[in-house]
Parts: structure tokens; sequence; C-alpha cells
């Protein structure tokens, strides 16, 4: 969470809604997909480091929510100058520059964990999202090049799905390497040098498995830097720079960049604290290397939900599904925090069904008929992704004030009703 978190960053002014020929690149479709995949299970490992940093570093639920918070602050830092630079070496020079900074976000585990210092896990965290949010300005926008305008929605959830896929993979395995470790005795008894060794043995299992993604990632930047020239009738225009921001008094694509915004952070609050939540008696009362392996029912349900909502999209309004869906999620939570035992603990992770259609459905309907602006409205909802650090955030401050996860659910259902009506806003083609 990432997402999530699932990013849609456009480098070029026509993704949604105008008619241009692909671009010419055999093959393409299975390379995006790729990229999909692993910045989708990537950002999805937040959701098992918190509740392992959370008890190493004795953080209450504000404090681990900023593991979530530098994450996602690159996307409103890191966006618009991934954006340009992308525009300016091209998508596979671009990718490959993404993949080689998360890369050394992963390598800097290994000082974080030596020296047991949580800030240097939140900078590694922030530069690991800085790649992912590069690679995610490649991926997004060819996505959109590949195939006619009028597939654009259901050509964007296809290639989500596999995004899904990797964060319903990751958190499974993450689960099983790094909360698997996790001592019987607790951070809160130890101090001083016992607390520090205590540490450092127990993110040993941290910097293992992202030296083991660096490796992998390395691996990935080097084929496709021998590819790079493959692409062909690559084009790109100039950026806008801040000018494009004035596009936000289009109530359409205002009002999505909003959803966008209350999206990502109530997809991204729910997988946070999931493993918490989980654990709690009032639910299903599990310990924390169980509880995480649920975490791939949520993403696989996003997961399965885009393959589905890929074939619906096609035939029915993507604003009537979009509000279908978000009330969906509405309902949901609202089960899971009025009751108790597997009643309240599998609603909530069905939460994920309904999140599948959601950021790519949005992200289409709010972008209609921006024509040579695209490029500029893509960058704006790049942005508006930080609220995957602002919501959970938010969601922690609730949970600890009212000491109720449950009551902090509201605020993610408050976010929900929102996007429900901009799909019912939405439900008709924009007007140019």
């Amino acid at each position: 969470m990432a997402l999530a978190p699932d990013v849609a960053t456009s480098t070029d002014p026509q993704p949604i809604g105008e008619e241009k020929a692909p671009v010419d690149a055999p093959g393409l479709n299975y390379f995006v997909f790729a990229l999909f995949f692993i910045f989708g299970g990537i950002t999805s490992l937040n959701d098992v480091l918190i509740p392992k940093l959370k008890e190493l570093f004795t953080l209450n639920y504000t404090q681990a929510a900023a593991i979530q918070f530098c994450f996602f602050t690159a996307y409103l830092l890191i966006g618009i100058p991934g954006a340009k630079l992308v525009k300016k070496i091209g998508y596979m020079r671009g990718a490959v520059a993404g993949l080689l900074t998360m890369m050394v976000g992963c390598l800097l585990f290994i000082p974080a964990s030596q020296t047991a210092t949580y800030g240097i896990f939140l900078f590694a965290l922030f530069v690991l999202a800085s790649g992912v949010v590069i690679v995610q300005v490649v991926a997004n926008p060819l996505i959109s090049l590949l195939g006619p305008p009028s597939t654009a929605h259901s050509r964007l959830t296809f290639a989500q799905a596999f995004n899904s896929l990797g964060t319903t993979v990751f958190p499974i395995v993450g689960s099983i390497l790094i909360l698997g470790s996790l001592a019987s005795v607790s951070a809160s008894e130890l101090q001083g040098a016992e607390l520090t060794a205590y540490r450092q043995a127990e993110t040993e299992a941290i910097w293992q498995g992202y030296l083991g993604l660096a490796v992998a990632i390395a691996l990935v930047a080097a084929a496709v830097f021998a590819f790079r020239n493959r692409l062909k009738g690559e084009q790109h225009e100039p950026s806008s720079g801040i000018a494009g921001f004035d596009l936000l008094r289009r109530t359409r694509f205002g009002y999505g960049a909003l959803c966008i915004f209350l999206y990502v952070g109530a997809e991204v609050a729910i997988g946070s604290f999931l493993v918490n939540y989980l654990g709690q008696e009032r639910t299903l009362g599990l310990a924390e290397q169980d509880a995480g392996k649920l975490l791939g029912i949520y993403w696989g349900g996003a997961m399965v939900g885009r393959f589905i909502g890929s074939g619906l999209l096609r035939m029915f309004s993507p604003g009537k599904i979009l509000a279908f869906n978000a009330a969906g999620a509405i309902l949901l939570i609202l089960v899971s925090a009025s009751t108790t035992g597997a009643i309240a603990g599998y609603s909530l992770l069905a939460v994920g069904l309904m999140n599948s259609i959601m950021f790519p459905t949005i992200f289409s309907l709010a972008c209609e008929k921006l024509g040579a602006r695209a490029a500029d409205g893509s960058g704006i909802i790049n942005i508006a992704i930080f609220g995957g650090a602002v919501i959970p955030v938010l969601f922690g401050i609730v949970a600890d004030v009212t000491g109720s996860l449950a009551t902090a659910l509201m605020l993610p259902a408050l976010c929900y009703a929102v996007i429900a009506g901009f799909g019912v806003y939405a439900r008709r083609p924009a007007v140019a």
C-alpha cells in the first residue's frame, strides 16, 4: 500500500478518451503486467511490516501508521518529477531508473536493521516508494496505449489484477518470513543493550527478505535495459507544470481526484491494521503470523474482483458499478464493526472484493474527455494517492483516542460513501 496501493500516473497526453494508434511493441503487455505484479507486491509488504515494527519499537497505532505515511508521501513528492524524468529518457529507461531506485531502498533495510533505528526504516521505505512511483509512471500509461480508448476501463482493470496478484502473494510469504520470527519476549519488557540486541535479531528476517528482493529487482532491471530500444512510436508532450492544477476546477475531474485520495487512503488504512484487528479476541484472536496469512484474502479478493470486473465494465455503466461496490464496502464495514467472531473478521476481509474495480474506474471516469490535458490530469491524480499517507494516520489517531479499531473503521466507511456519490454522479459519459 500500496497501495495498494494502485496507481495510474500517465506521462502520455492521451491515455483516456482519445483515438490514438497503439504503441508498436510486441510482447509489451507481458512486461507491463510483470511491473504491476512487482510494485503491487512490494507495496503490500507494508501490511506485514507494521505489526512487526509496532511490537519491536513499542509504537501506538498512530506511530505505526508513519510507515504508510513515509511510503505514500513519495507519491506527493516524486510523482510529477518522476513523470518528467520518464518524458526525458523514455518509458523503458524510466522503468530501469525506477527499478534501481527500488533496489537501493531494499538495501537500506540492512543498516536500518543493524542499527535498530526506526527512522532509517522509514527512510528506506520512502526511497523504495520513490522507485515504485517511477515504475508506475511507466506502467499505467502504457496500458492505456495498448488498445482503443473505448476499452480503457476494462484493460486497466485487467492489468490491475496482476497488481493484486502481487499484493496477494507477497503478504503471505512475508508473514511466514517476517512475522514468523517474532520471539515470545516483548520489546516492552526490555531496555538498553538488551532491547537493541533484541531488535537487531528480530529484524534480521526483514533485511534478508528485502535483500532477496533487491537481487530480484536488479535482474529485472538488467532485462529491461537489454530491451530498452524495442519500444517504437513513443511520443511525449512537454509538461504543463503546476498549471495543470486548474483542472481541479472541473467538477468531474476534481471530484474524481478527491475519490482517488479517499479510496487509496481507505484501502491502505484497512490493510495496514488488519493483522492487529484479526488478532483481537472480539474477532478471530489469531497469532500475528496466522493473521498475516489472511491478508491474502483481502488482497486476493481485489484480484478476483478485477478479473470479473474487467468483463462487467464492458457491459454495464462503470459509474453504476463503482457506486455498487462502494455501497458494498460500507455494508461490510458496518457488519464487521457491529459483530464479533468470524463474521466480524471475514466481513472486513471481504472489503477487498469491493475494492477491486475502484481505482481504475475512478481514474478513467475522472480523466474522460481531458484530451491533450490528460497527462496533467494523471499527474494530479498521482498526487492524490497521498491519501494513502493521510487516512491511515487519521485511522491510527481515532483508534488510539477511542481505544477501538472497530470505531476507527467508520473513517474508511465515510471515504467509501463519498466514492459511491461519485459513481452516481459519473454514471453518464463525460461531455467535452
